[in-house]
């Protein structure tokens, strides 16, 4: 994509000097919910601070926030030696007081910008849109951890304008170099109060009305259905009690035979229940 339309897209127009400028909020074709009620995405001042002549040496960009307020338009963020403010979030009050450091980049050459032609690109589009795009207040944890160490970024207010500027920093000399104006006020959410949100079913979809249904009634099913199984079982318990067997054994027993005959007699004995009339049988064989 031509670094015209780039810088187009991120509004940066160059008007004469760079101290005219003013940060801009990022483009809805990279951030489509800006501003939230605690962040601000901003553009970075791409080919800005370089834009008519390369910069020899090593910069960097330091990004100032303040509360608006009627002198904030003309605070400044660096002392009477040149050297920038090294004020925090702590120290002014989260911007109330005097601008704080929020966040600090090093400058990019314009030759060497991603293209935007790969922003579709999920490999590549978190390396494309840090190049371009810097984000107030998306560090939520450092002003509660002990062990943190850099530049606290932390969450901005809800329904608070804020204004913003950017200041180029020779390292080499630890002097400002150049700086943008103070950006027009740029407010956060306001949060949505409680009896604006829309609880009634009506305004559901049929397909959530149905689910939710089907859930609702899913425990009472579930719950007859244990119901019946335990039923069941118990049946199935006194019906096997109830049940008769009945068991009849019929063996043969040897009979030893009267002194006098070598063959054995057998006695056929029913083992079975008691018969009202028991009757045995006895064969012998004659010599």
């Amino acid at each position: 994509m031509p670094l015209l339309w780039a810088l187009l897209a991120l509004g940066w127009l160059r008007r004469g000097s760079t101290v005219y400028l003013q940060p801009q909020l990022a483009s809805v074709t990279f951030a489509t919910n800006n501003p939230t009620l605690t962040t601000v995405a901003l553009e970075k001042p791409l080919c800005m601070f370089d834009g008519s002549e390369p910069l020899s040496g090593a910069y960097e960009v330091y990004l100032y926030v303040m509360v608006d307020s009627a002198s904030s338009r003309n605070a400044s963020v660096q002392d009477s030696s040149g050297t920038p403010l090294s004020s925090t979030f702590r120290h002014t009050q989260g911007g109330k007081t005097g601008p704080y450091k929020a966040a600090a980049f090093d400058l990019t050459p314009c030759s060497d910008l991603p293209s935007l032609d790969a922003v579709g690109d999920v490999s590549q589009a978190s390396e494309i849109l840090n190049a371009y795009l810097v984000r107030v207040g998306n560090n939520g944890t450092c002003l509660w951890d002990p062990n943190f160490q850099g530049l606290c970024n932390p969450p901005l207010s809800a329904a608070t304008e804020y204004r913003f500027k950017y200041v180029l920093v020779n390292m080499s000399t630890g002097l400002v170099q150049d700086q943008t104006l103070w950006s027009d006020p740029i407010r956060t959410n306001r949060p949505a109060p409680y009896a604006a949100i829309d609880t009634w079913p009506g305004r559901r979809s049929g397909c959530m009305i149905v689910i939710t249904a089907i859930l609702g009634s899913l425990p009472f099913f579930l719950l007859v259905a244990f119901a019946g199984a335990i039923v069941l079982s118990f049946v199935d318990m006194g019906s096997s009690d109830g049940e008769t067997t009945h068991d009849s054994q019929i063996t043969q027993e040897a009979v030893p035979k009267s002194l006098g005959t070598s063959e054995t007699s057998y006695t056929s004995v029913n083992r079975g229940p008691p018969l009202d009339r028991a009757e045995v049988y006895s064969s012998k064989l004659q010599d």
